[in-house]
């Protein structure tokens, strides 16, 4: 009885005030904590677009709309691919990352993203503005040079390029493009002099090659393969840090004279960066369960890319480890945009 007398007088010492806003704190964690549930049960209840920052026709854009029709039927929703490009991915990344964040506008971006902060502003925030969602693929990069070139290694490349200083030349898809980095952080790596040559995409600087107007140029394996195996050009080496499944006959750089080099193009999913963890967390799920369906793997194979899956995490630090190199590439190489 005492007990109960003194609980009550300490509860009497509670004031009102107090008692009215512990409870009305109570009730806002259960309200947030439906919220976020019912959130998660409910999404998504509309269309849903894919962002591809680049033309119709390309590996992204192939590999958007593979995983675009799957979407389509695990999430119940039509998923609809969207292709804005301009400005090396920055027009159609500028829309993920000034969408709602409600995850129903998501994109596929590549390394282009990562790269441009290091030549100019951006539009946006790209280590605040985007939430990662899965990476989907890693796809290397091949070195090519003319079959009449004296030069079938990259040593060889190298040797030639010193011997003849400001008169090899290396054809890119414009200034501060992913294989202009590429081979200003070969060069940064083992010193040698060629010329640089802008072009307005890929495939004017291939024809020129194939042409024999230029010496060299760094190219995607999808684009770069069917001519490879015609003879029309000649691989030298590939980017990324293991041989590639497409092309294992081609040794990579870090096999050829540069150590240590490993670059491959991150093809990965992205959100707007405040989209709710819930949101991220399902649409990883499904892109991640059609990663692993045999006929996706045999096509993103088939364009030289190499299945990743990496989650948020391991995709976000990725990211931040990119956005922190090439800036010293373009600091090194005095690279200006254009």
């Amino acid at each position: 009885m005492a007990g109960a007398r003194c609980g009550m007088r300490r509860d009497h010492l509670i004031p009102s005030t107090l008692r009215a806003g512990a409870l009305g704190a109570g009730m806002m964690v259960l309200a947030l904590g439906t919220g976020s549930l019912v959130h998660a049960q409910s999404y998504p209840s509309k269309p849903v677009r894919i962002i591809v920052p680049y033309p119709p026709g390309g590996g992204v854009d192939v590999v958007a709309r593979v995983v675009g029709r799957r979407l389509t039927e695990s999430l119940g929703q039509p998923v609809l691919i969207e292709n804005r490009g301009g400005a090396a991915g920055v027009v159609g990344a500028d829309i993920v990352a000034k969408s709602p964040p409600d995850g129903y506008t998501i994109g596929l971006m590549t390394s282009s993203l990562l790269m441009s902060p290091a030549l100019q502003k951006m539009p946006y925030d790209t280590a605040k503005d985007f939430a990662p969602i899965i990476l989907f693929a890693t796809v290397s990069n091949i070195l090519l040079v003319h079959p009449s070139l004296p030069a079938k290694s990259l040593q060889e490349l190298v040797r030639l390029a010193r011997e003849r200083p400001g008169e090899l030349t290396h054809g890119t898809s414009g200034t501060g493009s992913v294989p202009h980095l590429m081979m200003e952080l070969l060069r940064t790596m083992i010193r040698f002099d060629i010329v640089h040559v802008a072009y307005k995409g890929n495939a004017q600087a291939i024809n020129d090659l194939m042409g024999g107007h230029i010496t060299m140029h760094i190219s995607s394996m999808l684009s770069a393969t069917p001519y490879v195996k015609s003879g029309r050009l000649r691989a030298i080496a590939v980017t990324s840090g293991k041989r590639s499944r497409i092309a294992p006959q081609v040794p990579t750089m870090a096999e050829s004279g540069a150590p240590g080099y490993d670059v491959t193009s991150l093809w990965g999913f992205l959100a707007q960066g405040q989209t709710p963890p819930d949101i991220i967390h399902r649409l990883n799920g499904e892109i991640g369960k059609i990663l692993r369906v045999p006929e996706v793997n045999e096509q993103l194979t088939g364009l030289g890319a190499e299945i990743s899956g990496a989650g948020p995490q391991e995709y976000g630090a990725m990211i931040r480890a990119e956005l922190a190199k090439w800036p010293k590439v373009v600091a090194a190489a005095k690279i200006k945009a254009d």
